[in-house]
Formats: C-alpha cells, structure tokens, sequence
C-alpha cells in the first residue's frame, strides 16, 4: 500500500468556532479513531489535497505534535458549494487489528469483446474490502483478456488473498457492451465461420 506523512498539530478546543477559525487559517479539521482514544487535531489544507484528490488509498503516518500515529483516511466532508474539505476522519491502524478500506480497481489486458467494437464500462472504479494492513495491496487487478461482447466480471469472480471483499457478491465490476459496429462485426465472424 502507498504511503504519504502528514504532520498536524493538536486542536485545544473542540466545536463548532473552533472548527471555523481553523477552517479560516487555511487548515481542516480532523479526528483520529480507532485506537485508545480520539485525538482532535487539523491538518494543512494543502498537504491534505494529495490524499484526497486521487484514486489511490493511502497509509498515512501522522505526526501529531510529536506523536506518531499510522492511519487511513475514512471520510471527507466537503463543502457545497465550494468542494474544499470541510472535516476529515481517519481510522488509526492497530497492528492485528482487521480494518475496512476501499481499494481502487485496475483493469488490464486486451478484451476480445473490445477489439470486436464492443464498449468497455468500468461499474466499480473502488472495492470494500477487509483485512489486516499488511495483506492490502496497492490495487486490485481484474485481467479482462478474455471478456468477449455481452460479458461481464462480477465481485464474486475475483480472488484476493488474504482479504474479504465487502461489495454485493454479484456487482458487475466491468462489462463490455456491443457497440455500434460490433454487431456487423460477430455477424460477419459468425458468417466466416460457416
């Protein structure tokens, strides 16, 4: 899994003005659970950008006054109007201790389906899964090589090791769907093949 350090420093007060003031210095508010205790405490909003604005899920060592914690980031409040981070959540990662994360899905090969004219739809772009920390890989990799038009590769299709996938067993992960073209295409196959 990829890895990001974060430095913050701890919030004294707890509510609402505390939140707007720091909000104001330009930093996000956050709260750190999961292990003995909740640590309050803001981030840099433009530190905080580059774990939030990407596919990828992060392990993120936290320096908090000091301290050392590992973590991942769980929520994001956004605003509205503006889409900047409002609050942050982050799960403290306890060694032994099985977690729920989402995982960005990577699709690679060459779909048969595809070269044929078909489409090809991703339906999950990140998988829920749950596992401990050092059995989650960076991504999780669905090989469409052999996906042919009309077909699909569901949750339950893959295997991970080490690791529960969370999603409905038969979510369609990716599907290739026929295209325009694609139907002359397996009309014409299927004519050769006479």
């Amino acid at each position: 899994m990829k890895k990001v350090s974060l430095s913050g420093s701890l919030r004294e007060n707890v509510g609402k003005k505390d939140a707007k003031k720091e909000r104001k210095m330009g930093n996000v508010p956050c709260v750190l659970y999961g292990g003995k205790e909740q640590v309050h405490f803001s981030l840099e909003n433009l530190a905080f950008g580059k774990i939030i604005f990407t596919p990828d899920t992060y392990l993120v060592d936290l320096n908090i006054d000091g301290k050392a914690y590992q973590a991942l980031l769980q929520d994001v409040q956004y605003h509205p109007v503006s889409d900047s981070a409002l609050h942050a959540d982050f799960l403290e990662v306890v060694e032994g201790k099985t977690i729920v994360s989402a995982l960005p899905v990577k699709v690679v090969g060459n779909s048969p389906g595809v070269i044929a004219g078909g489409k090809l739809q991703q339906k999950i772009r990140k998988l829920k899964v749950k596992g401990l920390i050092e059995n989650l890989p960076e991504e999780i990799t669905v090989d469409i090589s052999k996906l042919k038009i009309a077909e699909s590769i569901k949750v339950k299709q893959l295997q991970v090791e080490n690791i529960q996938l969370l999603d409905t067993p038969n979510a369609v992960v990716v599907m290739v769907k026929a295209g325009r073209g694609a139907a002359v295409a397996v009309a014409e196959e299927e004519e050769a093949s006479e």
